[in-house]
């Protein structure tokens, strides 16, 4: 939360701060898992097409067929698995780098590291905060909020953790 505490007016205190859930974590996980997935099953795939070209002699190791697959399978192969790994770190940076705070007089959006975005609505300038949640954010308790601010359109932030619990305080704000 380092920009918003170097953001805070003089009269300004923070309210509530949003927070990324598990889940977007587990996503990014799961991102490296898939990689790997589909690294092995292109390996397989190629080894199992190899065998019904009889271009493999039964008694190669497993290591030996790897070794005896097309270099452009293999480096296809490597390629999906690095990309799973990309993904990977393009959700943990993303993670890392955003800052989502509600103050009694502004609700911040803060994303990036280096070229910085920032999204900051007036608490007295919101229309509407919509909560959008599939089922498992429900069973979870995360999702997205759809905040529309007068003139400015429409604010999509990321997955949070108790979305409610952040509109209310959204309300609380707009309260005091």
């Amino acid at each position: 939360m380092l920009y918003v505490q170097q953001s805070l007016g003089p009269n300004e205190e923070l309210v509530h701060i949003g927070k990324f859930h598990w889940m977007y974590t587990v996503a990014a996980f799961m991102a490296i898992v898939w990689g790997v997935i589909i690294s092995i099953l292109i390996i397989v795939g190629a080894i199992v097409v190899y065998h019904q070209m009889g271009w493999f002699q039964p008694g190669f190791t497993l290591l030996d067929e790897i070794r005896g697959l097309h270099p452009i399978v293999r480096i296809f192969s490597f390629i999906v698995f690095v990309m799973g790994l990309l993904s990977f770190a393009q959700m943990m940076v993303i993670k890392a780098t955003t800052e989502i705070a509600i103050t009694n007089n502004r609700l911040i959006y803060k994303r990036g590291l280096i070229a910085r975005q920032v999204g900051e609505i007036s608490i007295d300038r919101i229309e509407g905060v919509n909560v959008l949640q599939s089922i498992l954010g429900r069973l979870l308790d995360y999702g997205r909020l759809a905040i529309r601010g007068m003139g400015i359109g429409e604010v999509i932030l990321p997955p949070i953790e108790d979305p409610i619990k952040f509109r209310q305080a959204i309300e609380k704000a707009r309260s005091l």
